[in-house]
Order: structure tokens, then sequence, then C-alpha cells
């Protein structure tokens, strides 16, 4: 299973991998911007995609918004910004930093519940 990590904090990213490593996922693109985290996921449409909310240029909710455009991917957010996630992204799967194991697997659980419907950025 592939993962999208859009993290611009290097250690944080590299707990994230560690984390899904542990839920199962096998395969890693990362990204710490809004144009990479596109780029990663055209090169391979991600399983799952955990992001920042704010990164280096950007969002990490913009590039969600602009992935994989028709195919409903699952998203948890995992950020300090959790309202400004949800005023752009109602009902979006949120996990707050720092985080645990097992919040990351009950978010991942209820993001592949309901899936992110993407929009392609043209």
């Amino acid at each position: 299973m592939q993962a999208l990590i859009i993290e611009d904090e290097y250690l944080i990213a590299l707990a994230i991998e560690d984390a899904l490593i542990e839920l199962g996922y096998t395969t890693f693109a990362f990204a710490d911007t809004v144009a990479g985290a596109i780029e990663a996921a055209g090169n391979r449409c991600p399983d799952l995609i955990v992001a920042d909310h704010r990164i280096s240029d950007g969002t990490g909710t913009d590039a969600v918004k602009a992935i994989c455009s028709g195919k409903p991917i699952p998203v948890v957010f995992m950020t300090g910004s959790g309202e400004e996630v949800l005023e752009e992204l109602p009902g979006a799967v949120i996990v707050l930093k720092p985080f645990s194991l097992p919040l990351l697997e009950a978010a991942i659980k209820r993001a592949i519940e309901h899936p992110v419907q993407h929009t392609a950025v043209r």
C-alpha cells in the first residue's frame, strides 16, 4: 500500500512513515510543497494521504484538493491547524500533533470510510 506524506518537517515525516509501516503501508512518497505533492501523486496515486495543513509553499489542504482527479482517496490531516482545515474541507479527518499510533490508526479507519474526492488543478 502506497502512502503520500505531505509534511515539511523532516523528522515528523519520518515519524509518520514509521507509524504507517507499523500499520502495513509498504511504499511511500514524500512532499514538502504543494507542487511536489501533486507531482508525487501524479507519478503514483496513493492509497492514503497524510498531510500537514501548513507547508513551506502553501497548504497541504490545497495539495489534497488537487490530487488524483476522479479517485476518492483516504486523507488524514496531521496538523496543529485543524480548524483551518475544517473551514476548507468540512468533515476532514484530523489528528492533532503530536500524534500517537492508536490515534493515527483510528483516523485512517475513519478516512477509509469517508475518502476525499479530489478535483484536478489544470
